[in-house]
C-alpha cells in the first residue's frame, strides 16, 4: 500500500526534536515490508512582518524536498493567520500542487493525517480532490484545545465524519471525541509506543553523579506552557526538602517559571535543560527519583511511559489516559491538580521508593512494533 502522511507536526533540521513521536511512529511503518510511504510536513508561516522574527525566519534554510531519516520527505510552505481557523483551508490551498505533482510518481492510496487540527480538515480536502481515503488520529491538544474553540472546532467535528477512519491514544480521549460529536464506530485506540532499548533503567547514583546531581532528584517534561504545569511542580517542590527539580522542554513561560522558582526561594534547585534529545532525556529519566507532570490535558503522554521505562515513578493529574496507564500504585500516583497533592505525593515516593522492575513492567506493554502492527491493520481495514 502506498500511504501518504500529512503532518505539521514532524521535525526538521530547525526543530530536530520536535514532534519525535510522529516521526517515531511514521519510521516504524515506513520499513513495513508492505508499506511504501511518503510525507508531507507543512510549515505555517505568517504574513509579513512577522514572518521576520527568528520563530519563523529559521525556516528559510529549512528544504522544500529531503530524504529524512530515510523517508522522502517534503516541507511545502503555507500561510498561517492568527487564530489558526483558516489554517486547514490555507495548509491544503498550498499542499494540492504539490500533491499533484507527486500523485504522478506515486499513486498514494490513503492520506494518513497525524494531528487533528489543521492536518484532519486539510487532508479531508485533499483526500476528496483525489478520491482517497483519509485517518485522522488525535494525540491531545487538537481535541482539547481547537475542539473547544467556536472557531475550529465544528471543523474537527466535520472532518471526523468525512473520515474514512479515526485513531486516538487513549480510551479517555476517545471518550472526548465522542463527546464533540464524532462518530464512535470509527474511532480506534492507538497506544504510543517507547523505545525500550533506549529508555531503561540504569544505576542512578552513577547517572546523578554524571549530571552533578547530589539531591533527590524529580524531572518535569513538556513544553513552557500553562497546561503542563510546571508553575505547580515548581510550588510544590518548596514542600518537598533538599530535592533538584529539572524541567525539560522549551515555550514562552520560561521567563514567568524562573520568577516563580526565585519569588518562592527555589531558584537554585530549579534547572531549566531546554530540549533535549531523546538520548539525554533518557540519561536524567534514568536518575530522576520521580518524573512529575501536572498537565491539565493529555492523551496519553509519551513522558509518563518513557519515565516508567526508565523506572521512575510519576506523579501525575487526572487527565486523559492517566488511569490506563496506572492501574495500580506500583507506577506511582494520580493526584489533584495542585501543588499541595504534589507535594505530598513526591514526597511519599520519595520516602518509599518503588522497585524500579514495577514501573518498568508498565511500560513494557508499550512497544513500537506493537504500535506499527496496530497502524498497519488498521490502514488494512480502510483499505479493504
Amino acid at each position: 500500500m502506498r500511504i501518504l502522511t500529512l503532518s505539521t507536526l514532524f521535525p526538521d533540521a530547525s526543530r530536530p526534536v520536535f514532534g519525535p513521536f510522529v516521526e517515531r511512529q511514521t519510521l516504524g511503518i515506513a520499513v513495513h515490508p508492505d508499506v511504501e510511504l511518503r510525507v508531507v510536513a507543512p510549515i505555517g508561516i505568517p504574513p509579513w512582518p512577522a514572518s521576520l522574527v527568528p520563530t519563523y525566519r529559521k525556516f528559510r534554510d529549512v528544504p522544500r524536498e529531503e530524504e529524512w531519516k530515510g523517508v522522502k520527505v517534503y516541507r511545502p510552505r503555507f500561510l498561517h493567520l492568527p487564530g489558526g481557523r483558516f489554517d486547514p483551508a490555507l495548509e491544503a490551498r498550498a499542499v494540492l500542487p504539490l500533491l499533484t505533482r507527486i500523485y504522478r510518481e506515486f499513486p498514494f492510496d490513503l492520506i494518513d493525517a497525524e494531528f487533528f487540527f489543521p492536518d484532519g480538515p486539510a487532508a479531508i480536502r485533499l483526500g476528496a480532490a483525489f478520491d482517497v481515503p483519509v485517518s485522522i488520529k488525535s494525540r491531545g491538544s487538537d481535541i482539547h484545545y481547537w475542539g473547544s474553540k467556536a472557531g475550529t472546532g465544528h471543523q474537527l467535528v466535520q472532518a471526523s465524519q468525512r473520515a474514512a477512519g479515526l485513531l486516538t491514544v487513549s480510551n479517555a480521549l476517545k471518550a472526548d471525541m465522542i463527546a464533540l460529536g464524532m462518530p464512535e464506530q470509527r474511532i480506534k485506540v492507538h497506544y504510543t509506543g517507547v523505545d525500550l532499548t533506549k529508555f531503561q533503567p540504569i544505576n542512578r547514583p552513577a547517572a546523578k553523579t554524571v549530571l552533578n546531581i547530589e539531591s533527590p532528584l524529580i524531572v518535569s517534561i513538556g513544553a513552557l506552557i500553562s497546561r503542563k504545569g510546571h508553575d505547580l511542580v515548581i510550588q510544590a517542590l518548596s514542600a518537598v526538602p533538599n530535592a533538584t527539580l529539572t524541567i525539560i522542554g522549551q515555550g514562552p513561560e520560561e521567563n514567568k517559571l524562573r520568577s516563580l522558582a526565585a519569588e518562592i526561594g527555589v531558584a537554585e534547585r530549579v534547572r531549566f535543560a531546554g530540549s533535549l534529545p531523546s538520548e539525554s532525556i533518557a540519561q536524567w529519566l534514568g536518575a530522576a527519583d520521580v518524573m512529575a507532570l501536572a498537565s491539565s490535558s493529555e492523551g496519553l503522554a509519551n513522558a509518563w511511559v518513557e519515565a516508567l521505562a526508565c523506572g521512575a515513578p510519576i506523579v501525575i493529574t487526572d487527565v486523559g489516559g492517566a488511569r490506563e496507564l496506572l492501574t495500580d500504585a506500583k507506577g506511582g500516583q494520580v493526584v489533584a491538580r495542585d501543588a499541595k497533592s504534589f507535594a505530598t505525593a513526591i514526597n511519599d515516593l520519595l520516602a518509599h521508593p518503588r522497585p524500579v522492575d514495577e514501573q518498568r513492567a508498565i511500560a513494557e506493554r508499550f512497544t513500537w512494533d506493537s504500535n506499527t502492527a496496530a497502524l498497519y491493520a488498521h490502514f488494512c481495514s480502510i483499505l479493504g
